[in-house]
């Protein structure tokens, strides 16, 4: 196992602005090959050339080899050390066939080659930082047999996620650093030595963010040591980074690095020329700057952040702003009025209207929850505001502001670009209801559908919809929950203005979406197309936020249920089941039958121990019962049934037979497994034709495909069905080749390592829909899981959650129908060999900690806990002598003559 390393280490450099790269290394298991103390090279890390190999095939890093061996060095770690070898770190340890020691001589630094990961250009960023934790993350999930990320890239990689959102929000100014230079300083060439101090001014970017200080706080109580360990050149005593410290170098210089290295155009760069912005975007071009006129810039730039910088922490109140929209007739005359919120109580708000017209007894009253000096701190916020939307200024004209006007494309221009501006500020700017998430109107195609009655097939429950049922739909165009003509559609796509006032109420208008529905409707609208079921839950968890889905009756009552399985009545009791059904076996046997007779497959993926094993079984049962039923009823005798064919492990295919032994006898059973199996065609088939049951093996579906698909069976079910992630496995082939009017998966563990094991038992499942292995890898797994895409995420789940019942222990609904646990702790004395080696270490340690100091005190702290730890468990396991270890007990119980199972510790 290898595992990859990586930190942000600073350059060992004078200049005022330091700069650092982030470097990787990777670790692997200590080499034979001892070198000598002078060199201090880690025998356990992957050298240069081994470097490269492993960072093109397994992070597909492509440089030209030059420029690989340029930008791997070596750099030094400060690392445990004993015996004169360094400690593997905790990732590697595990996976370690030998005896680590539980503590440490000292602190050493060994050195490693690294490869420099941050090196910009200007318009090509070699390799972004936090796009390429991003994606070593992923590829980490998904090769975690070939290596794995240590604590350091880990978290490396959670705080670049965070810090991502400071930079997306744009939290940073242009900034200005002064430096004082001293007489001495070789940088001042060609001044007397009657001039004053002389100075530099650099010209950078500064985080202005309360996110981004508390992202600091919280992050380096978890930052591992070995972040801070590492250093360009050795020096004694050892010492580490500060992690504060650290953690801000690295933010700043990520910043600067992705922001001046933003192209950027020809226009651009004339629009920002000779400005502040400037300096900031092409600092090599400017900085230092040493004039008297950088100076007096410097002195204004520390005005202007102190001016937009100050927040209303120390304010008894909030300013807010509060936008009213005109009626239809008015369309120019919006208002953003001003009134004060109490911290203490945000519900109440006054209005500097009625502020104003007060007489001064309620004044002083006001005063007293907005403090005495609110009138000064008022038009003191009033005037910061003003420095964030400078059109502010118009409403501050008057001594006694209440509210400044805005013409409709400027109050447009509020909403979309200056309102959040103002809330990141500290300000409270409250909108129209129609712009919030909640009444906001939107644009949509609406779907209706309803349910297309077919006569059910004889031996399904009478239902609605059956195993033939289709989805009758027709599309209408929609703003909101009102249906709107075509012509009303190509009004507002036709409007000059990006608000309108439609039917009563301003919306914001889309028009290029718009535009693409309405060519969309006009193609489509006049159809009333069919679908299957399968089609219209996929085509509904699919559709984004310009679609709305309007179901029929009958249509809604199937949606919830398959989306809240709660709705499902449980089944009543079997009369051939031997055994009782807990409550939520019921209603999953339930939901078996239910969706069958939908013509649906679905994953029972219920935690382990709540028994899938049963509810397969009494839905068999279920199924047999209305079999004979129907035979009786109708007065048919030849009427039969398809067997069940049943996939498990090799080692719980005895379990299955046991089981269905025990809970349906009259089931009739065949294992269809070893050398004895029927292998005969003809033989084969007339078996199968006299059970109800045929149990198989994984193993054996690949060697007996032909056998095993020449028959229709009535169900295909796997247990532990995750053996079939991997969809390129030839036993995942044989399987997908079987036929069965109704399929079943049965696993714990839906998805286990990576998205693409759900897509595999969903293509057993409902071949196609979750689309085609490159498409789901392209549309889900990737975005979601390197990505975070937390839409794509929401769309997965409404597409898979209606065929999946996955019920866990803590589930409130099952624990209470669960018998009790009961735990207790038994107390017992040590054994006088127990006590005798406990007393000898606690004086060992004792006479070991008058001279251990520092980082090797609490190492030896650690080490001993653990072995007093292991001498309580048994003396053997501290000895570590070969001795016998028989934990045998030769009591019986009254738990076990009870027939209850006990688990002892």
């Amino acid at each position: 196992m290898r595992i990859l390393h990586g930190t942000w280490i600073p350059n060992e450099e004078t200049d005022f602005i330091q700069s650092g790269s982030f470097y990787l290394w990777v670790e692997t298991q200590l080499s034979q090959k001892s070198h000598t103390n002078s060199q201090k090279i880690h025998p356990g890390h992957l050298v240069k050339s081994e470097l490269i190999a492993f960072l093109v095939q397994e992070l597909g890093i492509k440089e030209h080899n030059t420029q690989f061996v340029q930008r791997i060095s070596p750099k030094y770690f400060a690392l445990p050390t004993t015996n004169n070898q360094p400690l593997p770190s905790p990732e590697l340890t595990k996976y370690l066939e030998i005896e680590l020691t539980d503590s440490y001589e000292e602190l050493q630094y060994w050195q490693v080659d690294c490869y420099e990961t941050v090196v910009s250009t200007k318009n090509v960023t070699a390799l972004n930082i936090i796009k390429l934790l991003k994606d070593i993350h992923f590829l980490a999930i998904y090769n975690a047999e070939k290596f794995q990320i240590g604590s350091d890239l880990l978290f490396w990689y959670h705080y670049t996620q965070s810090f991502k959102q400071v930079i997306l929000k744009d939290q940073f100014i242009p900034a200005l650093k002064y430096r004082q230079l001293s007489s001495e300083n070789p940088k001042k060439k060609g001044k007397s030595k009657t001039d004053k101090a002389a100075f530099e001014i650099y010209a950078t970017w500064e985080i202005i963010s309360e996110q981004y200080e508390a992202n600091i706080l919280k992050y380096i109580d978890y930052m591992p040591l070995i972040c801070v360990a590492g250093k360009a050149t050795v020096s004694y005593p050892i010492e580490f980074f500060d992690r504060e410290t650290l953690l801000r170098h690295f933010s700043e210089y990520v910043l600067d690095d992705l922001v001046t290295h933003t192209p950027s155009t020809a226009a651009f760069d004339k629009q920002i020329a000779d400005s502040l912005i400037e300096s900031c975007f092409y600092p090599s071009q400017h900085n230092p700057l040493t004039t008297n006129t950088a100076l007096k810039e410097y002195q204004q730039w520390l005005v202007w952040k102190t001016k937009i910088t100050r927040t209303q922490a120390d304010s008894p109140f909030h300013l807010c702003f509060q936008l009213h929209s005109p009626d239809n007739e008015q369309i120019d005359n919006w208002q953003i009025q001003f009134l004060v919120a109490s911290k203490q109580d945000p519900s109440f708000k006054l209005a500097l209207a009625d502020y104003w017209t007060m007489n001064q007894f309620s004044k002083t009253a006001v005063h007293k929850d907005f403090g005495k000096n609110f009138e000064t701190n008022l038009l003191l916020n009033l005037g910061y505001a003003a420095r964030m939307y400078p059109k502010l200024w118009l409403g501050l004209e008057t001594a006694s502001p209440i509210a400044m006007q805005l013409s409709l494309d400027e109050a447009f221009d509020f909403l979309t670009e200056s309102a959040w501006v103002l809330e990141d500020s500290g300000f409270k700017v409250i909108v129209p209801a129609w712009y919030t998430p909640t009444g906001r109107r939107r644009a949509k195609i609406r779907l209706k559908a309803s349910g297309s009655k077919l006569a059910a097939t004889k031996g399904e429950t009478k239902s609605y919809f059956g195993l033939d049922s289709l989805v009758e739909y027709q599309y209408e165009l929609a703003i909101g929950e009102q249906t709107v003509t075509p012509i009303e559609w190509e009004q507002l796509i036709n409007a000059k203005t990006p608000l309108v006032h439609f039917r009563g109420q301003w919306m914001e208008l889309d028009r290029d979406k718009m535009q693409q529905l309405l060519e969309f409707w006009q193609s489509h609208g006049e159809e009333q197309p069919k679908m299957t079921l399968l089609e219209f839950l996929q085509r509904s968890a699919e559709l984004g936020s310009e679609w709305e889905i309007e179901h029929d009756e009958a249509l809604s009552e199937m949606i919830a249920k398959l989306q809240d399985k709660s709705r499902l009545e449980p089944i009543s009791e079997l009369d051939n089941l031997q055994g009782t059904l807990r409550e939520y076996q019921k209603r999953g046997v339930s939901w078996l039958q239910y969706l069958e007779n939908l013509g649906l497959n679905g994953c029972l993926a219920d935690d382990m121990g709540l028994g899938k094993s049963v509810q397969v079984i009494a839905r068999l049962v279920q199924e047999k019962e209305l079999h004979e039923a129907l035979k009786v009823g109708e007065k048919i005798t030849s009427l039969s049934t398809l067997p069940t064919l049943l996939i498990a492990p090799t080692s719980v295919v005895g379990n299955w037979q046991k089981e269905i032994a025990k809970f349906a006898p009259h089931l009739k059973t065949m294992v269809h497994h070893g050398s004895t199996r029927l292998q005969n065609l003809a033989d084969f088939k007339a078996a199968c034709q006299q059970n109800d049951v045929i149990i198989s093996s994984f193993t054996l579906v690949r060697k007996d495909e032909k056998l095993l698909s020449s028959i229709e069976w009535q169900r295909l079910v796997l247990d532990e069905a995750q053996n079939i992630k991997n969809p390129k496995a030839a036993q995942t082939k044989a399987i997908l080749k079987l036929r069965a009017k109704h399929r079943l998966a049965l696993t714990g563990t839906p998805v286990e390592n990576r998205l693409l094991d759900l897509w595999s038992i969903f293509n057993f499942l409902n071949p196609g829909y979750l689309g085609k292995e490159a498409q789901f890898r392209k549309i889900f797994e990737i975005p979601i899981q390197k990505d975070n895409d937390r839409v794509k995420s929401a769309t997965l789940k409404k597409l898979v959650e209606p065929l999946i019942l996955r019920r866990l222990k803590t589930d409130q609904s099952i624990i209470n129908d669960l018998p009790d646990k009961v735990e207790q702790k038994l107390y017992t004395n040590l054994t006088k060999e127990q006590a005798s080696l406990y007393e000898v270490v606690v004086l060992d340690v004792e006479k070991q900690l008058q001279s251990a100091e520092g980082i090797q005190r609490k190492g030896l702290i650690l080490s001993t806990l653990m072995k007093l730890k292991q001498i309580c468990n048994h003396p053997a396991q501290f000895l570590q002598d070969g001795s016998e270890f028989s934990p045998s007990i030769t009591t019986q119980t009254d738990q076990e003559k009870a027939h209850r199972k006990v688990l002892t510790l």
